[in-house]
């Protein structure tokens, strides 16, 4: 059983090397990096670009959805915003209408109706196609925004070689369970470090769905392959944040990080929902990883380190685990250095978080590894091996009876959208009452071509 211990120690002691390598240069990079919304320089309204918000929906809680659009309406933007709200054939249409048309009172909200569910990418492209800004941005439904992200979001899309522009995600629902606490630890880790140290470089690998800005021209440019992405001859159907991230580097624009702009997100609180979410989240990462392998030669070294880092490192970690448990099953050893090396690596890794972060609950992501090893690492390894499949895995498809799956549905209303009236009809829908819809409203149903 010699072979068994040399292997174990032979394969964590290359995993330790890397990370040590990785995650050195990367928490090197991410403090060096101008991560901020860049210039405070005061703009007339007239000179700011306009925005388009996009917000695809599909089955969302009244409640979220209400709170979302709250957060879009009361931005402190001071050009032109248009929002479009994308509703994807919800099931529970009945119990969202009465929150578009609360929203419907502020000139500056669209509401598009899709009478069948069609996806989130499908979606995002039907109110694409009929926006008009010059930026645009995409908020997942489950998200608010700080009141000053577009501002902050825009000031960073100045530079015209930026094609797209993330902010920092928090957790919404952090105080839930201690998952969303871990979650949330999570993704100040994934923005803070990972996201910091590549936007150091001006390649963010990933511009997340929650809260992504983009520049319409070099969107448009994309649109029509981003919109036919095949995995096997199949439609990729997840994963649309970090393909369209992908293929705005692929086309030589910059991705950039903005960690002042701050968006909170709802976050799984049972271990079920969040292990379905990181299997997409998987096997997106996969599918978009050889499209990734191109870009290398014409980026910085440190990039291919954190591709490496990112794929090989699992890799790793996962064979010396099992070697480790084949030792201790097969020999009644119990491999200490094995041990030792993971549990030294963790306490570094979430004391500098604490340090970096200022906050002593980083301490507590020590729990992550073991979730990591027990369960991340076997789903990914399951992810690898069903790559073809393309199941939500959260989502139903549910379609609306009576509908005619090729028509979109727009909801607006008849005056022409008046930036400048957004903040006083904004003040009005924080207290407005969510169980009906307001009297009085006047609004235009026209049907379109869609998806």
């Amino acid at each position: 059983m010699d072979l068994l211990d040399t292997a174990s120690v032979v394969t964590i002691s290359l995993y330790a090397l890397l990370s040590t390598a990785y995650k050195g240069a990367q928490a090197a990079y991410a403090r060096s990096a101008d991560v901020s919304s860049a210039s405070e320089e005061l703009v007339r309204p007239e000179l700011l670009p306009s925005v388009d918000v996009i917000v695809p929906c599909f089955n969302e809680d009244p409640r979220t959805l209400s709170e979302c659009l709250a957060s879009i309406a009361n931005q402190e933007y001071a050009g032109k915003l248009r929002v479009y709200v994308v509703d994807d054939g919800s099931a529970n249409r009945d119990a969202v209408i009465p929150v578009h048309e609360t929203y419907a009172r502020d000139p500056r909200f669209n509401f598009v109706l899709l009478r069948k569910n069609v996806g989130k990418r499908k979606a995002q492209i039907a109110a694409i196609r009929r926006s008009s800004g010059d930026l645009v941005i995409n908020v997942d439904s489950d998200t608010r925004l700080a009141p000053d992200v577009i501002m902050k979001l825009t000031r960073k899309m100045q530079n015209p070689v930026i094609g797209a522009a993330m902010g920092q995600l928090t957790a919404s629902n952090r105080s839930d369970t201690w998952l969303t606490r871990l979650i949330d630890m999570e993704y100040w880790l994934a923005c803070n470090e990972e996201r910091a140290a590549q936007a150091r470089f001006g390649a963010v690998m990933c511009c997340c769905g929650p809260c992504a800005m983009y520049r319409r021209a070099a969107l448009l440019s994309l649109l029509d392959e981003y919109e036919t992405q095949l995995f096997r001859g199949k439609p990729s159907d997840f994963g649309e944040d970090r393909h369209l991230t992908i293929l705005m580097l692929k086309a030589g624009f910059r991705t950039e990080y903005v960690s002042d702009a701050i968006a909170a997100t709802v976050v799984p609180d049972k271990v079920g929902p969040y292990l379905r979410q990181q299997l997409r989240w998987a096997r997106s990462t996969f599918r978009d990883t050889l499209l990734a392998l191109r870009l290398l030669p014409a980026l910085n070294g440190y990039l291919t380190l954190d591709v490496i880092g990112q794929n090989l490192g699992p890799l790793l970690l996962a064979l010396s685990s099992l070697t480790a448990l084949a030792q201790l099953a097969l020999t009644a050893t119990v491999p200490w250095w094995t041990a030792l090396v993971i549990a030294l690596m963790t306490f570094v890794r979430c004391s500098v978080a604490a340090i970096r972060a200022r906050q002593i609950r980083f301490l507590g992501f020590a729990l992550h590894t073991l979730i990591n090893i027990f369960l991340l690492l076997p789903l990914k390894a399951y992810a690898l091996a069903t790559l073809s499949n393309s199941d939500w895995l959260s989502r139903k498809a549910t379609g609306l009876p009576n509908g005619n799956e090729q028509q979109v549905i727009i909801r607006s209303l008849m005056a022409e959208p008046n930036a400048t009236a957004g903040p006083a009809i904004a003040e009005s829908i924080r207290g407005a009452n969510l169980s009906g819809g307001p009297s009085g409203l006047v609004t235009s149903d026209s049907v379109c071509s869609g998806e």
